[in-house]
């Protein structure tokens, strides 16, 4: 699914698996990135759909995870098989990836188990920019939902869109999930102004006031 110029929706509920969480595609000229991996259970659907608007001369150069759990990493490791791109996620959501931590990465709720999954970078900071092509992509660490979970920013055309997958939670203590750090991350999120949110598993939300009333929600609710 297209939602601008050089910016897909590629992976999900609707367009993958149901197990899966959104994978976003973004094209940034000759290179190109993915925000999340999915679980992995239907990759050759997930191959299929990029395939579809991403042209075999432009390289995947980064999959950007944006915290452990298993519905945005479970695939992770195929997608850099198949494309030799890098996996980025933040130093502390990375133990739980490369042990295996089937309880942290919640892939005991899909009946599932979480191999071990080797990061190629690990972000140490609150805050890291990328260059890819000739534009960049933006991580900020927003703790909460997980101890490393990241959001992503990019300015396309004069958008700001924001990659806050798992907004809307769960906490849990089974994902070492920390309230006080989540309301933080609520109040950052919504600081970033953005004019497009593309989340985990609640679609696309278009202008600043939808993407403000919709993080609001969960900061009140």
């Amino acid at each position: 699914m297209k939602i601008m110029d050089n910016l897909w929706q590629v992976g999900g509920a609707e367009f993958t698996t149901v197990e899966d969480a959104a994978v976003y595609l973004v094209r940034f000229g000759e290179k190109a990135v993915l925000i999340d991996a999915g679980c992995g259970s239907d990759h050759d659907m997930l191959v299929m759909n990029i395939s579809e608007v991403l042209p075999p001369d432009v390289g995947i150069e980064y999959l950007f995870l944006t915290h452990c759990h298993y519905d945005h990493s479970g695939g992770a490791a195929k997608v850099r098989d198949q494309y030799g791109c890098k996996i980025v996620a933040h130093e502390l959501d990375t133990p739980y990836l490369e042990n295996g931590d089937s309880k942290v990465t919640a892939a005991d709720w899909y009946g599932a188990r979480m191999n071990p999954l080797k990061i190629d970078y690990k972000i140490p900071n609150k805050k890291e920019t990328f260059p890819v092509g000739k534009s960049q992509l933006t991580a900020y660490h927003c703790p909460g939902h997980s101890p490393g979970s990241l959001v992503y920013v990019v300015d396309m055309d004069a958008t700001r869109i924001l990659f806050g997958q798992d907004v809307h939670g769960p906490l849990d203590d089974s994902f070492l999930s920390n309230r006080d750090d989540y309301i933080r991350s609520l109040r950052f999120m919504l600081d970033l102004k953005a004019d497009i949110l593309c989340e985990g598993h609640f679609g696309i939300y278009r202008g600043k006031d939808k993407v403000k009333k919709f993080i609001e929600s969960f900061l009140h609710g």
